[in-house]
């Protein structure tokens, strides 16, 4: 009876521990023991595929378009002016916001005129629009365009409100020709408009170079 016992303790102990070393050599080999799932968890791991397929793909999208190689047609060189421009505007806007507040505060004291008040007051408005202005003309000044090998897809380069540069790709179908815009070719500024919408921005064959005549002239005429 007692060697019985002996036995099936022995037997215990030797199976507990091949168990134990199995798992651990499945481990060490990189292997995974099978794991039958429940159809929650299927469903769940089918979901989260779904919704991260798209943004997957569209993201792919995007980067093929935005990493093709662009022929340059057009390019101002200006463009680095009305930057400069642009961001002095905004420096002297912030200069003059900084300084209002301290002048109230003077005022309220005793320590500043009217005039002083109304002097600072009337710069800060003035600077203000004139940045309003500078920017929303700014931000439609046609900097450089390329086109992409097949020609279909137009990349204009323009400035941001901020004075940083902003791509935007066009179909090239959708690009209105110079004859459709009612502009003529002899003109200093030329519009560049679309046929889907009505936002135009602006580009000059004058003050700017046309590098590639012929993709120019698939774009505009």
């Amino acid at each position: 009876m007692l060697l019985v016992k002996i036995r099936s303790v022995l037997l215990c102990r030797s199976t507990s521990y091949v168990l134990s070393y199995t798992r651990g050599s499945h481990l060490l080999m990189g292997r995974t023991p099978y794991v039958k799932l429940l159809p929650g968890h299927i469903a769940f791991q089918q979901s989260l595929h779904e919704s991260l397929t798209p943004k997957i793909t569209a993201l792919v999208r995007y980067s093929d378009v935005s990493s093709q190689k662009y022929t340059m047609i057009y390019t101002l060189p200006h463009i680095t002016l009305l930057r400069a421009i642009s961001r002095l505007k905004l420096l002297q806007t912030a200069i003059t916001v900084v300084i209002l507040p301290p002048v109230y505060v003077l005022y309220l004291q005793g320590s500043a005129s009217f005039s002083l008040v109304s002097y600072t007051t009337g710069m800060a408005l003035f600077a203000g629009a004139m940045l309003y202005t500078a920017s929303h003309f700014f931000r439609r000044v046609v900097g450089i365009m390329y086109l992409d090998p097949s020609q279909t897809t137009l990349k204009v380069s323009h400035l941001t409100f901020w004075g940083q540069r902003n791509d935007i790709f066009l179909p090239v179908s959708d690009v209105m020709t110079i004859a459709d815009t009612g502009d003529s070719t002899k003109e200093t500024i030329l519009k560049l408009k679309r046929y889907s919408n009505s936002q135009t921005m602006y580009f000059s064959t004058y003050y700017g170079r046309v590098v590639d005549q012929l993709g120019f002239e698939k774009v505009f005429k």
